[in-house]
């Protein structure tokens, strides 16, 4: 078996049904290349050019089980279609392309995507949407049409390729972007799983977007505080009372201690001392404990949802931030 290693400058290639039959990288020169009798390329012809940047358009049709691809430019590359893409090696600094920067409207709601990277095909799908925020780039002319269907696949496959790379914080991106495509895909995702995945996209950027899941958790920390101060704690903590008989000619007597049901406040619910016990309440809730503190009816049935809502919520936080720093 042979091997061999193709090094470009200022190139871009198609590769669309080449046929690969032996290991081959494809790799970016950094350097200007250098002739037999040590004199340099002449490059001035792209002297206009920002860097020697290599694109690659496409890898439709290709085996990718022995191709290596390092420190080229893979914003522009149509993957669908590629055979073994899950065994496709990404060396170094391939770059691909991202999602529009910045808010932008759509219809009558701003819109504002967290940085990912995404497939130029996603670009072409979204910009043909309707309802389509601008920046997607649309599809030029005999590039195809693919949806989220198709690109699925491809997400999950190159997600598997970081992956095995030990790269995991690299290949959180095609998850998110395989999430995105299975969340709008009509055909073989069902209303509930849509449902279900649209859920655990608003709430934490499905798993990987530290910051909504907290915002989420703070927000549900102050709906409890607030629930608790209206309807959670009783008027006044409840008393315990002992009653007991002593007998005339003396000798062993019994106690009997109850205890009040706690009452619904009646006067000023929102005052420093309710908000301290609420918030109390409300913190040991986060960490999945009781705070022992009496409630009212309405009161357990907040602490009980507190308790079950907020921890996962905590949780969805922390295995987003594990998710970007885990090799």
């Amino acid at each position: 078996m042979s091997t061999a290693e193709v090094r470009l400058r200022y190139a871009s290639v198609d590769f669309a049904h080449a046929v690969f039959e032996y290991p081959l990288t494809i790799t970016a020169e950094a350097t200007p290349f250098v002739l037999p009798d040590g004199r340099e390329v002449a490059e001035q012809a792209f002297a206009g050019a920002p860097d020697a940047v290599v694109r690659v358009a496409s890898l439709r049709g290709v085996d990718a089980a022995h191709l290596v691809l390092a420190d080229v430019d893979l914003s522009g590359c149509l993957f669908t279609g590629t055979v073994h893409l899950d065994q496709l090696r990404l060396e170094g600094a391939c770059s691909f392309d991202t999602v529009p920067p910045g808010t932008h409207w759509r219809r009558w709601r701003p819109a504002r995507f967290t940085p990912r990277r995404t497939l130029a095909e996603e670009h072409h799908w979204r910009a043909g949407q309707p309802a389509a925020a601008r920046g997607w780039d649309a599809a030029v002319l005999g590039t195809g049409s693919v949806g989220p269907a198709q690109l699925a696949p491809v997400y999950r496959a190159l997600r598997k390729s970081l992956e095995d790379g030990k790269n995991e914080p690299g290949a959180a991106d095609f998850y998110y972007g395989e999430m995105e495509m299975r969340r709008h895909d009509h055909t073989a995702t069902s209303r509930a799983e849509r449902g279900l995945l649209h859920a655990y996209w608003m709430v934490s950027g499905y798993g990987l977007r530290a910051l909504r899941a907290l915002g989420w958790l703070a927000a549900a920390m102050l709906v409890t505080v607030v629930l608790l101060m209206g309807f959670g704690l009783p008027g006044e903590d409840p008393k315990q009372e002992a009653t007991g008989t002593v007998p005339p000619g003396g000798g062993t007597f019994t106690f009997e201690i109850e205890k009040h049901d706690p009452h619904n406040p009646t006067g000023n619910r929102f005052t420093g001392e309710r908000f301290d016990k609420a918030l109390n309440v409300t913190l040991n809730s986060v960490v999945f404990r009781s705070s022992g503190q009496d409630l009212t009816t309405a009161g357990t049935y907040i602490e009980m949802t507190s308790r079950l809502m907020e921890p996962a919520l905590l949780a969805l936080a922390v295995l987003a931030v594990r998710g970007r720093i885990k090799r």
